[in-house]
């Protein structure tokens, strides 16, 4: 019986530590993105993106955004769907960079044009409490193939991190 009981109370204590070391968090942010067309032309919108951290350095990452043209100017607005690891130094300035693939769709001056989406970016989040991490910058190189050629976008995003 006390055989038992220890190897339960060392399964909970190997499962405490599992758990605790695993969080997620929770991206809501204003994103610029300089859309690589030709012409190119600046978009602003919203990022929303989730973080499953699996050690206290990898996290798993999911991202979602979408840009728009104000009313005044020609039509346009750009969609990405995107998801991949992110590795970070954690700390009270925690910088990251993340390599995120997926799927990526533009409207532009009434064509519209959707394909693959790759983005390589860093940056760097401020812990502020424990549940709230400012992302003070992040900077992504958003490849995409629309209209049948390769553009290299540039994306910047800053937010806040809801963590659970």
């Amino acid at each position: 019986m006390a055989r038992k009981l220890f190897i339960l109370l060392g399964l909970l204590f190997i499962g405490s530590v599992n758990i605790h070391a695993q969080s997620v968090g929770v991206l809501a942010g204003y994103s610029f993105e300089h859309v690589g067309t030709s012409p190119g032309r600046n978009f602003n919108g919203v990022e929303v993106g989730a973080q499953y951290k699996i050690f206290g350095w990898l996290s798993a990452a999911a991202d979602l955004d979408g840009h728009f043209v104000f009313p005044n100017q020609t039509d346009g607005r750009s969609f990405h769907v995107m998801v991949g690891p992110e590795i970070s130094l954690p700390g009270k300035y925690s910088p990251f960079v993340h390599a995120l693939a997926g799927y990526g769709s533009i409207h532009d001056n009434g064509f519209t044009s959707s394909s693959y989406a790759a983005a390589l970016g860093g940056g760097l989040d401020r812990h502020i409490a424990p549940l709230f991490t400012w992302r003070m910058v992040q900077a992504d190189d958003v490849v995409t193939h629309f209209f049948g050629g390769i553009q290299h976008s540039v994306r910047i995003t800053t937010g806040v991190i809801f963590r659970f």
